[in-house]
């Protein structure tokens, strides 16, 4: 063998190994995200050996490509590879380069995952919009060790380069051997041959394909069997957003019966259902939009750590919305749906960084002889929010960082504890002067950097030395910090239940207290049904609706929508309002069976479905298969097959929902 290897020429030899290098490079980060930060429900060790030996080929594949451009130097400049001075910094400069991308690509992606539990993907280049780079910037600084990580990829670089040093002079004082035309060609031949094997990946009559690295429903087995550069780069093909009118007009009957719009019509597409008013005392509504705060992490649902004692108060009693759903996960996309009425669907960036999709009919404008007030702790810049609420809603007043007294407290703004402290003096002054408001009030802290305060003092951080460890596993956190600004959360809701009392507008006021997505979570069991392994644990979020003197408590178990939230609330103040999109009111109960419309990835595959309270319809929007889940059966179990008149009728109702919302964000214009 070592005779052989010494007969091949030192080109290709050199080539070869630093084939190897770059192999056992990309093995390397897919060994630290093994370790460090794959998550699954699925144990089963031949499952998880399966994605390991998928995401080798796919590594080798990317390795192999990367290397063409250095296999082709090398045959073309033969011995002269190693003589010329041009040849020795074309080399070297290419493999740092390689080496330096893909470094940064694979830290980020790590992060990335870390953050959102998704592999990278072009939706990055949102953090990147102008007038947000710098809070990103500033939230990755206080998120994450930036500058150990900088002298770390520095340090790890620097290693490479003595690597690549090394490896080109140990092969560069090898002896030159000079071969005949027809043995180079068979070198040539031999060399093609291994690079387009190892490219194709398959010991079949096709390449290695994405669908083979999806070969469970579970996130965490397909991140692990893919390559997040191959991925990341096979993603840039997506196509823009947009609408079709013909499908809008197929499924609009379904969506319209569903809504039950005043005047049925496919050709102008109406959507409008009229609301009468009631001639009564106007409440004041206060929206709470819950930071990175799903079902699944509170104490309603059965959370083994019990962490949201002033929630469950609150649920106990108001009203507990127990199937309460957003569309999707982003905190800018909740923001979007609540106040439009409409999913935001978009692929790449959000709706609200649209310019076509932001101007829209909304029922917050339509609050008549109320304040309009819309509060965050940092700049309304973000994710271009202002345009949202200062386009769509006459004369609201926007607080945000600038008009706050308390100083910072991280990229966010001001801590959660002082800006409900602050909100509570505006709506305290709009009580004293008998004026109803209208307020979206929205928290952050419950996301990184997870910053706490002490609060009014008696806020404590807990350790792992204080709770149960046992517990916290089962409960599906991923750290203390997480832990701890939930904690944080719930006590800030409780400091402003109890400004409402302390300012006299406590038993005037319908609170309406709603997650805005869940947040990454480890696997958990606790739930009635496998919520995690479906993809719709995502987008499960609590809701609370409390108005003491307006509303009686109870558990309300028919499945509502983000989108519902103003419409009901509306119509709870008795305001005459025109409702031009999707929401229903969610204590209407007419409705025989209720949907909420939601869409997620599920193994890297965008999504869309509808849930109810016994049924989950899913449509794969790459492939267009589709299955039904019985959340009272078998959950897991696809079951189209057998309620087929069931499935049928979803399909129409989540295809309608989903084109519909395609049409609208760019036709609902005022």
């Amino acid at each position: 063998m070592q005779y052989f290897w010494k007969n091949v020429p030192r080109y290709i030899r050199y080539v070869l190994v630093q084939t190897l290098c770059l192999f056992i490079f990309t093995a390397l980060f897919r060994l630290i995200f093994y370790c460090f930060f794959f998550k699954s429900s699925i144990t089963d060790s031949g499952i998880i050996a399966k994605a390991w030996y998928l995401g080798l080929k796919f590594d080798l594949r990317l390795t192999l490509i990367v290397m063409i451009p250095l296999a082709l130097l090398a045959v073309i400049t033969r011995n002269k590879f190693f003589t010329s001075a041009a040849v020795r910094r074309t080399n070297f400069i290419y493999l740092f380069l390689v080496y330096l991308v893909l470094t940064l690509l694979y830290v980020l992606d790590l992060g990335h995952y870390a953050y959102l539990g998704l592999r990278l993907d072009p939706s990055i280049t949102r953090f990147f919009a102008s007038g947000e780079r710098a809070d990103n910037a500033r939230m990755v600084w206080q998120s994450y060790p930036v500058v150990r990580g900088l002298i770390g990829i520095a340090l790890f670089l620097f290693l490479i380069s003595r690597l690549l040093v090394y490896t080109y002079r140990r092969y560069a004082r090898q002896q030159a051997v000079t071969i005949r035309k027809g043995r180079y060609a068979a070198w040539i031949s031999a060399l093609v041959l291994l690079f387009a094997a190892g490219i194709y990946g398959n010991f079949a009559y096709f390449p290695l394909r994405w669908s083979q690295a999806m070969f469970t429903r579970d996130n965490g087995i397909t991140s692990l069997a893919l390559n997040p550069v191959i991925y990341f780069v096979a993603n840039f093909t997506v196509k823009g957003d947009t609408y079709d009118l013909q499908k809008t007009r197929e499924y609009y009957p379904y969506i319209a019966q569903y809504l039950r719009v005043d005047s049925l019509d496919a050709q102008k597409l109406n959507y409008v259902r009229t609301v009468p008013g009631v001639n009564k005392p106007r409440p004041n509504i206060v929206l709470v939009m819950l930071e990175s705060t799903g079902a699944a992490v509170t104490s309603m649902f059965n959370n083994p750590m019990q962490a949201t004692p002033n929630m469950q108060k609150l649920s106990d009693s108001g009203i507990l919305f127990r199937n309460f759903y957003v569309p999707a996960i982003s905190t800018a996309k909740t923001v979007y749906g609540v106040t439009t009425g409409l999913p935001d669907i978009t692929r790449v960036k959000t709706a609200s960084r649209h310019p076509q999709m932001v101007d829209q009919r909304i029922i917050m404008d339509q609050f008549a002889g109320y304040e309009k007030y819309y509060l965050l702790g940092g700049n309304t810049n973000w994710a271009n929010i202002r345009a949202v609420f200062s386009n769509n809603v006459d004369g609201i007043k926007i607080y945000e960082e600038g008009y706050f007294k308390a100083a910072k407290a991280d990229v966010w703004g001001v801590s959660d504890y002082d800006l409900i402290t602050e909100a509570s003096a505006i709506f305290k002054d709009a009580h004293q002067r008998k004026q109803p408001f209208v307020a979206f009030l929205q928290t952050a802290d419950n996301h990184p950097p997870y910053t706490t305060t002490k609060g009014a003092g008696d806020f404590k951080k807990v350790t792992e030395k204080d709770i149960d460890m046992n517990k916290f596993k089962q409960a599906g956190f991923i750290s203390i910090d997480q832990f701890n600004a939930l904690r944080y959360l719930d006590y800030n809701l409780g400091h402003l239940i109890q400004l409402a009392k302390e300012g006299g507008y406590l038993d005037n006021t319908i609170f309406v207290f709603f997650g805005d997505h869940n947040c990454t979570l480890n696997p958990y069991h606790f739930m009635p049904f496998p919520e995690y392994e479906l993809g719709s644990g995502g987008e499960h979020v609590p809701c609370i609706m409390y108005g003491p003197g307006h509303l009686t408590p109870q558990q309300n178990t028919r499945a509502g929508s983000l989108l519902d939230v103003y419409p009901t609330v509306a119509k709870l103040a008795g305001i005459p309002f025109k409702n031009y999109t999707l929401g229903v009111d969610l204590l209407d109960t007419t409705y025989n069976s209720r949907y909420a419309f939601i869409s997620y990835i599920k193994n890297l595959q965008f999504c869309t479905a509808v849930i109810g309270e016994q049924y989950l319809f899913e449509v794969n929007n790459g492939t267009g298969k589709t299955a039904l889940y019985d959340l009272k059966g078998d959950a897991l179990k696809d079951v189209g097959a057998q309620h087929a008149d069931t499935a049928r009728a979803l399909n129409n109702l989540t295809h309608g929902f989903y084109e519909s919302t395609r049409y609208l964000m760019f036709n609902n214009k005022k």
